[in-house]
């Protein structure tokens, strides 16, 4: 039979990192000698030569924030839940016995570092940005890598990714680095991070923005229905792209008729019907709409008048028909007096 005759406190891990506001355990194992009673164990900070440490489930700033646990087999763990920055210390083990010199600290403890805000520098081909401090662009077509950042190394980290405060279940997580392979403007949004196990600490959330040329262009047509000549037509030219459209062209067929994002018809004649495009165009490129027909109806008015005629004694109706044909200067005239 082999008796112990020494002292040793084994910490799994001499140095961890935390995030503000999490729980983080402390572990390890202990030898005593076999002719002692082990009758008291608890954790301390603050080592002072000579003096008895104070238990520290009794200091009032970590009264309710810790819990020691003990097993036969000699294995120990501290449990500090709500850590804070002013946590960061060397955390020692104490062994108490039924020996009052009999008495052992487990050196050199663990050392809590404790890190503050997840930061999210991102990455693209030929730079690196720190999102942080102000919303960033890349550009459509692009490979982008965000990267989630601790002010010390957490212990086998698992990161999740959130986009506009949902999980990001599609895209490709490695380690710390959220890897969005040829951006599109559907990448664009609000991106933050956090560790698994501590899913409420998430970073500050940060902008990406992502700079693209026109898409979806269409046209409308007001008032619709009907378009009769000598009314007031509005074409308006809708699009999407990052910068805003500002350039806008009109084409009538392959024929440039104007400019802006509505294109006004005034007093509208037979000949502007046709087919007509709308061209958006910003600093990454430019996009033309499906073309849309504009069909100028023929107007027409029928005027009449009642005249006596008092040698007869017989009404007189005169009809006058104003109507429009292939162009506005072909007009008919047509009396007809029944």
């Amino acid at each position: 039979m082999v008796f112990i005759l020494s002292w040793s406190v084994k910490y799994k891990q001499q140095e961890i990192c935390a995030l503000n506001g999490s729980t983080v355990f402390m572990n390890g194992t202990f030898t005593h000698p076999e002719y002692l009673t082990v009758t008291e164990t608890f954790w301390f900070i603050h080592p002072v030569k000579d003096v008895e440490p104070t238990d520290l489930s009794k200091d009032p700033d970590y009264s309710g924030r810790v819990e020691f646990f003990t097993d036969k087999q000699k294995h120990f763990s501290l449990k500090l839940s709500e850590v804070m920055k002013k946590d960061e210390h060397h955390f020692y083990f104490r062994i108490i016995t039924n020996v009052e010199k009999e008495r052992w600290a487990g050196e050199p403890g663990v050392q809590l570092r404790v890190t503050g805000e997840l930061i999210i520098p991102l990455s693209s081909y030929k730079t690196q940005l720190w999102i942080q401090k102000a919303p960033e662009e890349v550009t459509e077509g692009q490979t982008a890598d965000l990267t989630c950042k601790t002010t010390c190394s957490l212990t086998d980290p698992t990161f999740i990714w959130y986009k506009n405060g949902h999980p990001l279940t599609t895209k490709t997580i490695k380690n710390n680095q959220l890897h969005l392979q040829t951006v599109s403007s559907e990448d664009a949004g609000s991106y933050s991070c956090a560790v698994g196990g501590s899913q409420h600490l998430r970073s500050t959330a940060h902008s990406l923005r992502v700079r693209y040329p026109p898409k979806r262009v269409s046209v409308s047509i007001s008032p619709s229905g009907e378009i009769v000549e000598g009314s007031s037509v509005n074409l308006t030219c809708s699009s999407d792209g990052n910068p805003p459209v500002k350039i806008y062209t009109w084409f009538k067929g392959s024929t440039s008729v104007g400019e802006g994002k509505t294109y006004s018809i005034p007093n509208i004649r037979s000949e502007h019907s046709g087919e007509y495009t709308c061209q958006s165009q910003n600093d990454h490129g430019a996009r033309n709409s499906t073309s849309v027909y504009l069909n100028v109806t023929c107007k027409l008015m029928l005027r009449y008048s009642v005249k006596f005629n008092r040698n007869s004694n017989t009404k007189i109706l005169f009809f006058k028909f104003f109507i429009c044909c292939r162009s506005s200067k072909e007009r008919l005239s047509v009396l007809q007096s029944l």
